[in-house]
């Protein structure tokens, strides 16, 4: 840890990050009379939020009433009491129930933040208890990037997968609506690409679509929150050491540009710096194995050293060995994965393992599919990497990770490094195809008859895909009588590997329902706070819902602030 003497800069809240839990913190306390300093490692802001897809998951929420879905406080608890099995104190569930909705609309009144409610996305366990078929995840509604004027060029890029044809952007809402096909996706496409098209003026500056949406529009109002505050971020300044000073965190030593820096937290620093994704070594020596850096969607610059930095400390560490999972693709020549969100689920395809055997329901919530992966691994029958295997059916009206539906971009349209790379196997027979994707071609095709079975009756013995009200979400209405099955017997027939990627890890500093990081004595460490992907999650080992990551780091960000300025306030009133 480094010396408390000699400080270059002094703040009120030092927050390091620069993701959606960090602009909360810092809006909130520069609203409340603090002052607040965002410091960022990479030249670009917005980490893993603005690479996400920008929803919340806000239980009990204000935009849920005019959706038509009821909810409550007793609901919220019981939902989220059941799915993280007793492993979360209840203190810190009840926290963020009772004030995630109040965060929410703090922002949407005092800042740029707009958001529309999601009614049809349902939580990923709508049958459990206190389990809502939709309303409470909502997403940022489209933002205009000329309003963050030469900010915008800062601003970490969205995701390739979020994007229509690397371009254009769209919502979730939207995306539904364009990737499963629904009625009105031909009208919604043309929009968007003449809304993209007829920008002259942005074309020139730049082939980033100026309507931002999902996780780039959320960081954007957030951002240009910050600059109608003045509130400073300093880009390429990573934090290097803890400054302690009597047991408490005092401040960061940093680097600025190159130069050494000493940063003082006069009430609190906060991290907020996500996780240990993208670190090689991290993630072998705590996730489960085989994983590789290179199969995660989230942000490069989230290695890990604050949870480094607070272990250092005597900080107790929890859920190191669990991510926020989803199967990924990893296409030639792209530095980051892409998460199979919506592909996973559409009839007319099925996951195996290594012996060319199903093992799960491939339409369920995408962090269960690489717990699938991982529990069903061994070496007799490797499931890590799985396959994805699809046919001529599909293939014609379905995306799938970077290939547009067959009938917009025919298999002679795909690009070179998807076809000469063998990135996309194709053959025109089962056996041929398993030879490619290296599975057992007998069972392969016991696998895909079975399907086809299945896609007849609509019903799924095995792992009842399709049944649940969120499997139908991504599901082709078209498709009877199961939206999520049909048969796979077109040839030509396709496969392609699926990793157990991530949307960001989940372990981190073990905090208590104020955010502030524990020993394992259960002791808080004073003047140190851990929010989002470097601290444990709120949501234990299970996803609630859309938004699931975001708005937990969001919450605590804001308690943060809120406890921070009214101690402050307090303290003015004992000393007036």
């Amino acid at each position: 840890m480094a010396d408390s003497s000699g400080w270059d800069h002094s703040v009120d809240i030092l927050v390091v990050g620069s993701g959606a839990g960090a602009m909360t913190t810092g809006i909130y306390a520069h609203d409340h009379g603090l002052s607040a300093l965002l410091i960022e490692k990479t030249d670009q802001y917005g980490g893993s939020s603005a690479m996400s897809g920008g929803s919340l998951w806000v239980p009990n929420n204000h935009l849920m009433e005019a959706s038509g879905v009821s909810d409550s406080r007793e609901e919220a608890l019981k939902y989220l009491k059941h799915i993280t099995r007793g492993e979360v104190p209840d203190a810190k569930l009840e926290t963020y129930v009772d004030v995630a909705p109040e965060m929410l609309k703090y922002l949407t009144d005092k800042t740029q933040l707009k958001l529309i409610c999601m009614p049809k996305y349902a939580d990923y366990y709508p049958e459990s208890p206190g389990g809502k078929p939709g309303a409470r995840s909502c997403e940022a509604d489209h933002f205009d990037a000329k309003l963050l004027e030469d900010e915008f060029e800062k601003q970490r890029p969205p995701a390739p997968q979020e994007l229509v044809m690397n371009r254009m952007s769209m919502t979730a809402t939207e995306a539904r609506t364009i990737l499963t096909g629904a009625p009105g996706w031909i009208s919604m496409t043309v929009k968007m690409m003449l809304r993209y098209w007829l920008d002259p003026s942005w074309r020139m500056r730049t082939t980033r679509d100026r309507t931002l949406s999902l996780g780039n529009a959320l960081i954007a109002m957030l951002r240009r929150s910050m600059m109608d505050r003045d509130i400073p971020l300093w880009l390429n300044t990573p934090a290097k050491e803890l400054i302690v000073e009597n047991g408490a965190v005092v401040g960061i030593l940093a680097e600025r540009d190159g130069q050494p820096i000493r940063i003082k937290g006069e009430r609190g620093v906060v991290l907020a710096a996500g996780g240990f994704e993208s670190n090689a070594a991290m993630r072998k020596k705590y996730l489960p194995n085989p994983t590789e850096a290179g199969w995660t969607v989230a942000n490069p610059g989230n290695t890990g050293e604050v949870i480094n930095m607070g272990m250092e400390l005597g900080a107790a560490v929890d859920l190191m060995d669990d991510a926020w999972w989803g199967p990924t693709t990893v296409v030639p020549d792209e530095d980051r994965a892409r998460m199979l969100v919506v592909e996973k689920g559409l009839p007319g395809s099925v996951f195996v393992n290594k012996r060319g055997e199903r093992f799960m329901n491939e339409a369920m919530p995408y962090n269960d599919i690489c717990k699938a992966m991982y529990e069903n691994h061994s070496e007799e029958s490797p499931s890590v990497p799985c396959y994805m295997v699809f046919d001529a059916t599909y293939r014609k009206k379905y995306p799938c990770g970077p290939m547009l539906p067959g009938a917009q971009q025919p298999d002679f349209f795909l690009p070179k490094k998807l076809t000469e790379t063998r990135y996309l196997k194709k053959a025109d027979n089962l056996d041929d195809l398993a030879r490619q994707l290296g599975v057992d071609a007998e069972n392969l095709k016991k696998t895909v008859a079975q399907m086809n079975e299945y896609a007849k009756t609509g019903k799924d013995p095995d792992f009842q895909r399709g049944e649940s009200v969120f499997d139908q979400y991504y599901g082709d209405a078209n498709v009877k009588p199961n939206s999520c099955l049909a048969p796979i017997e077109t040839a030509p027939y396709y496969g392609i590997v699926v990793y157990a990627g991530d949307l960001g890890t989940k372990g981190g500093l073990r905090t208590d329902e104020a955010a502030r990081v524990l020993k394992e004595s259960g002791e808080a460490i004073p003047g140190l706070y851990a929010i989002g992907n470097c601290s444990a999650s709120v949501m234990g080992r299970t996803y609630p819902g859309a938004g699931g990551t975001i708005a937990p780091a969001m919450t605590f960000g804001y308690i943060v602030a809120r406890d921070l300025a009214s101690a402050a306030i307090a303290e003015q009133k004992a000393s007036a």
